[in-house]
């Protein structure tokens, strides 16, 4: 149960705060899935730390190789950042799927991560830019690859007394992209029932010199298809093996979902998405519009 509130003024102080509170804090940012959880369950922490306001975990910085994100950068900072619409347009799509404008204004790509959702909407496109992460404490700083930090639905690899504070990803040059469908119950306002995106890297005569492919709420967590980048990775994209990877996918989707009541329709639904998804990228990484911020 929450019993106190502490707004840190610096990110510095939070770190200390929470390596104070140990088991007992938990970090707030937007809070529009942790607000939820607090009201409808019996909540086993009784501090909140709330960090929604460090200007210090809000920021987009584009450099020449390297695009960087603060975990506390809102979902309508990214949607409202025009470069990040031309360079990374599955990745801006996807924050623009979440919620509502309320809860883009409020929620952040920070918590989307840590909430360790399946149908986190932001996390499959930064599985497919191969993002890393810097995690913070008061006693150290670590980076590790994105896709290496969830364990389990819910369950991510953080200590009580770490904050995610970057994610880090390879800026999309000349000849890649990166695409990214969903697929929910309505149009609008719709928690992802099925996700896909794909990154990839085209060779002249379509030649595939890079792919990686990430899903949502096809399982436990998000992750990335590696057996069908290494389908797919040095192929010539043509529909036959576009074919063949959407065959492999549903079949991997079958093994994973089981006998889950959604299992027939995802397994089915999975094929349409990672089809668009798979050209669209394509389409957009021979586009010379999608250049127009990269010279």
């Amino acid at each position: 149960m929450i019993t106190k509130c502490i707004r840190p003024s610096t990110l510095g102080e939070a770190l200390e705060v929470l390596s104070q509170q140990g088991n007992n804090g938990q970090l707030i940012a937007g809070g529009t899935d942790l607000m939820i959880e607090i009201r409808h369950h019996q909540y086993g922490k009784n501090t909140l730390i709330d960090i929604s306001h460090l200007k210090e975990l809000r920021f987009i910085e584009i450099g020449e190789q390297e695009i960087s994100i603060g975990a506390g950068t809102r979902f309508s900072d990214i949607v409202n950042h025009q470069e990040m619409k031309a360079i990374c347009k599955g990745l801006w799509e996807a924050c623009k799927s979440v919620g509502s404008p309320q809860i883009r204004n409020a929620g952040t790509i920070g918590g989307n991560i840590c909430n360790g959702s399946p149908a986190a909407d932001s996390v499959p496109p930064l599985l497919a830019l191969d993002a890393q992460v810097t995690i913070k404490s008061s006693k150290k700083t670590r980076t590790t690859a994105l896709k290496d930090l969830y364990m389990d639905k819910g369950k991510i690899a953080l200590e009580a007394d770490e904050l995610l504070h970057t994610i880090r990803f390879r800026k999309p040059q000349k000849g890649e992209s990166i695409s990214f469908e969903k697929l929910g119950l309505r149009r609008a306002l719709a928690i992802a029932r099925l996700s896909c995106a794909v990154f990839i890297s085209l060779e002249e005569g379509d030649k595939i010199r890079e792919v990686r492919i990430a899903t949502g709420a096809m399982g436990r967590y998000p992750q990335r298809e590696e057996g069908i980048e290494r389908l797919l990775m040095g192929e010539t994209l043509d529909e036959p093996l576009i074919e063949m990877g959407i065959q492999e996918l549903s079949h991997i989707a079958r093994l994973r979902l089981g006998s889950r009541r959604s299992a027939a329709f995802k397994c089915e639904a999975i094929q349409g998405l990672f089809d668009k998804a798979l050209k669209r990228a394509a389409k957009e990484a021979k586009s010379h519009d999608f250049y127009s911020f990269n010279g």
